[in-house]
């Protein structure tokens, strides 16, 4: 379908990768591609995903976003990533979404000539991260960027090969929600990746670590996949898709935009996915619902050895000084990636004497 070479010799990938020898190469097996192409696919996209498929024609080669059904609900959240053939995406789902994914793509397409095709046989998906970024008990931005991985954005040209002579099938694309995540990189099936990636870039083989991907996602507070996001239960907002870049909203209608826009534009978004750090781990599967001292904080998405999700309510789960999930004891904060946001006592003031003003 595509072939990609790397730039090595014109254009170094080491100036783009960390040299840390903390990074990691992990096989994401819960995650599967789509190919999505024909002549109207950016419109028949651009009506069904939240954020504005035009970010590809100019920007980066990937882009995060998802798809809601007519109640404003989350469906499957993906990465969509640009394509060297014209008129070519690439959709990374959940595996236990392609499926159904490709039927609500089908459904929609009505008569356009679009082709819509799994690729879950072909292509493998990973991810290459440092786990040096993660420090959960400081709040310095400038220590959590500390070996963050700064990957060359897509590889989409062939030069000659001045140090390397064997070519390189590779598309790797920077994370489009979080630089922390890394890079995602996607490969045939029957490549070799170890062989390939290990002159470009450090990798460390830790088959057996705990510290691993969703581990690392569960401190950055980022939901993945129908484990952290079940369908038809959460709204994007409450899954941070507008701090994730997932959300353009300028764009035209899609389905679910509604919803989303009107609660957007109020400002008022009580719960979101949150992580959890917990001081003593749960020994047992804990129960969904967060109660404490009869206050309901939110609810439990997953748990990864000593770090938890949770979609929470954020001014009482931050009220408290632990929370206690089954016999665990933990605490959250604000993710630092969050963006800061004004006191709403000052929006309401510009607003009013904004008002004032136009009269």
């Amino acid at each position: 379908m595509f072939k990609i070479k790397t730039l090595l010799g014109r254009l170094p990938l080491k100036r783009f990768l960390s040299t840390s020898p903390n990074n990691v190469l992990e096989h994401l097996k819960e995650r599967a591609l789509i190919r999505v192409s024909g002549h109207e696919v950016s419109n028949f996209l651009q009506g069904l995903i939240t954020n504005d498929i035009e970010h590809l024609n100019s920007g980066p080669g990937s882009m995060y976003t998802m798809f809601l059904n007519s109640s404003g609900r989350v469906l499957y959240d993906t990465i969509v990533y640009r394509c060297k053939e014209k008129d070519t995406y690439l959709l990374e789902c959940d595996i236990q979404g392609l499926e159904t994914l490709q039927k609500h793509l089908k459904l929609y397409r009505v008569r356009r000539k679009i082709d819509i095709a799994s690729l879950a046989d072909e292509f493998k998906i990973y991810v290459l991260f440092n786990d040096s970024v993660i420090n959960c008990n400081s709040t310095d931005d400038q220590k959590m960027l500390d070996g963050v991985i700064i990957p060359c954005q897509k590889l989409n040209e062939s030069v000659p090969q001045t140090t390397h002579t064997v070519h390189r099938d590779l598309l790797i694309y920077r994370d489009p929600r979080v630089a922390h995540l890394g890079s995602r990189i996607i490969t045939k099936s029957d490549i070799n990746i170890s062989e390939q990636i290990s002159d470009i870039v450090n990798v460390e083989s830790r088959p057996d670590s705990t510290r691993n991907y969703r581990w690392l996602r569960y401190n950055l507070g980022v939901g993945e996949g129908f484990l952290d996001l079940p369908p038809r239960d959460c709204f994007p907002l409450e899954c941070n898709c507008d701090y994730l870049h997932g959300i353009s909203f300028h764009k035209g209608c899609y389905i679910g935009q509604e919803l989303t826009a009107r609660v957007h534009h109020t400002g008022v978004v009580r719960k979101r996915l949150m992580p959890i750090y917990f001081t003593k781990t749960p020994t047992k599967s804990p129960d969904e619902k967060i109660v404490q001292e009869n206050v309901n904080l939110g609810k439990l998405r997953g748990v990864e050895t000593d770090v938890g999700l949770g979609l929470l309510r954020i001014t009482k789960a931050l009220a408290v000084n632990e929370i206690k999930i089954g016999d665990g004891i933990g605490t959250t904060r604000k993710p630092n990636w969050w963006p800061i946001e004004a006191p709403k006592e000052k929006i309401n003031t510009y607003s009013t004497e904004k008002w004032k003003l136009s009269w």
